[in-house]
C-alpha cells in the first residue's frame, strides 16, 4: 500500500520518497559546495573585484521576490476579502517562509564574513539601499512567522491584521530590493525607475507560479474543493494577465535602451539581445519564461490545470535566468575599460563556478525540503473561520 493519511490529507509515500531523495540529493550537492568554499573561501567563486556579484546574489533574489509574490497572492484572501483565496493563504505564507530563509542561506554563504552581519545592527547606515534591504526582509520574515503561527493556531480574528502588515512589509521590501540595483549610478543598465516596479510585477507572477504547483501537488491524489479550483483558475487568469504586463514591460525596457544608446546600458542590452547572455535572454528568459507561458494560459482560459502547472513550470525558470541576466549583464561592462581586465570584446566576463552552482542547487534542494517537512508536520489547508 502506497498511501497513508495524515493532517487530513491523503499522503503518497513512494511518491514522497522520490521528492525527499531529490532534496536529499540536492542538499548533499550544496553540501559539497559549502564544504569547499569553507576550504577555499571566496576564492572557490568565480566573482571578482571587476564583477563582485554572481550566481549566488540572482538566486538570492530570485527566493527573495518569490516570497513576496507568494504574500501577495495570499494577501488576496486574508486582506482583500476574496474569500476562494483564504484556502490557500497557509500554504502560500509557509512557502514564502521557506523561500525567504533558502534565500539568506544562500546570500550567507556569498559573503565573504557572513559573521560581519551583525554590523547591519551595530553599526545601521540607513542612507544605503542594501542596509534597508537586511532590515526589511529581516522583519518582513518576523512578520510572516507571526501571521504563520497565527493561522496554525486558528486565531483569524488577528490574521487578517498580520496578513495587511505582511502585504506591507513584502511590497516595502521587494521595492527597496529593486532600489539596491536602481539607484547606483555608475551602473546605467540597473539605474532608474523600472527596476524598483517591475519587480513588484515579476513577484506577483513568481506568486501566482509557484501557488498553482503547491495546489497541484496538494490535490495531486484528490479531489480539488471547489474553492480551492475556483481560486487556481482565478490565479491562473491573473498569471496571464501578469505576464502580458511583463512583456509589455520589457519591451519598452529593450527600446528605450536601443533608442537612448546611453553608455553602459545600451551595452549591457547587446550584451543580452546578442551577446554572450543571448541564448539566456531569449531562450529562457523571454521564450520560456513569458512567450510560451501566456501562450498556454491564453489556449486554455486558465481552467486546465495541467496546462497550467507546465506554464508554472516554465515560467520560474525563466524567471530565475531573468533574475541571473539581470545582476551579471549590469557588471559585465567594465567602469574603466582602459585599466579593467577586458577580453577582446572589451567586455568582462563571468561564468558560475562549480561551487557557486553546488551551493545554488543545495539553496533549491534546502526549499523543498523544508517544504515537504512543513506539509508533513503541519495542516497547511485552511480551515473554516
Amino acid at each position: 500500500m502506497n498511501t497513508m493519511t495524515m493532517n487530513n490529507k491523503l499522503i503518497n509515500t513512494r511518491g514522497d520518497m522520490i521528492w525527499a531523495l531529490m532534496a536529499g540529493a540536492l542538499c548533499l550537492v550544496g553540501l559539497a559546495g559549502l564544504g569547499n568554499y569553507l576550504l577555499q573561501g571566496h576564492d572557490a567563486y568565480n566573482v571578482y573585484r571587476q564583477v563582485p556579484w554572481g550566481i549566488l546574489i540572482s538566486t538570492y533574489v530570485f527566493f527573495a521576490v518569490c516570497c513576496t509574490g507568494l504574500c501577495l497572492v495570499s494577501s488576496l484572501g486574508h486582506v482583500f476579502g476574496f474569500k476562494n483565496f483564504e484556502g490557500i493563504g497557509k500554504r502560500a505564507i509557509a512557502m514564502a517562509i521557506i523561500a525567504l530563509v533558502s534565500g539568506f542561506v544562500v546570500i550567507g554563504l556569498e559573503l565573504g564574513r557572513p559573521l560581519a552581519l551583525i554590523y547591519n545592527l551595530l553599526s545601521p547606515n540607513p542612507s544605503a539601499p542594501i542596509w534597508w534591504m537586511g532590515t526589511l526582509y529581516s522583519i518582513y520574515l518576523g512578520v510572516l512567522l507571526v501571521e504563520f503561527t497565527l493561522m496554525v493556531r486558528g486565531m483569524h480574528k488577528y490574521v487578517g491584521y498580520a496578513s495587511l502588515a505582511g502585504f506591507i512589509g513584502g511590497v516595502a521590501a521587494n521595492s527597496n530590493l529593486g532600489s539596491v540595483f536602481g539607484l547606483l549610478d555608475a551602473r546605467p543598465f540597473w539605474q532608474g525607475p523600472f527596476l524598483p516596479i517591475s519587480i513588484i510585477v515579476t513577484a506577483a507572477i513568481s506568486g501566482c507560479a509557484i501557488v498553482i504547483l503547491l495546489m497541484a501537488h496538494r490535490y495531486a491524489r484528490e479531489k480539488m474543493p471547489e474553492d480551492i479550483q475556483r481560486a487556481v483558475t482565478a490565479t491562473s487568469k491573473i498569471f496571464a494577465l501578469l505576464l502580458g504586463v511583463l512583456m509589455f514591460f520589457e519591451f519598452w525596457k529593450v527600446m528605450s535602451a536601443i533608442y537612448g544608446t546611453v553608455p553602459g546600458q545600451y551595452d549591457a542590452m547587446m550584451i543580452l539581445l546578442k551577446g554572450p547572455l543571448a541564448f539566456n535572454y531569449w531562450g529562457l528568459e523571454i521564450l520560456l519564461g513569458m512567450v510560451v507561458p501566456f501562450v498556454l494560459l491564453m489556449s486554455s482560459g486558465g481552467r486546465s490545470l495541467g496546462t497550467a502547472v507546465v506554464a508554472a513550470i516554465s515560467t520560474l525558470i525563466g524567471l530565475f535566468f531573468m533574475r541571473y541576466n539581470m545582476v551579471v549583464a549590469g557588471q559585465l561592462v567594465p567602469l574603466r575599460a582602459e585599466v579593467d581586465a577586458v577580453g577582446p570584446s572589451g567586455l568582462l566576463s563571468y561564468t558560475p563556478s562549480l561551487t557557486e552552482i553546488a551551493i545554488t542547487l543545495g539553496g533549491f534542494g534546502l526549499c523543498l525540503a523544508l517544504y515537504m517537512a512543513a506539509d508533513r508536520y503541519f495542516n497547511l489547508d485552511e480551515q473554516g473561520h
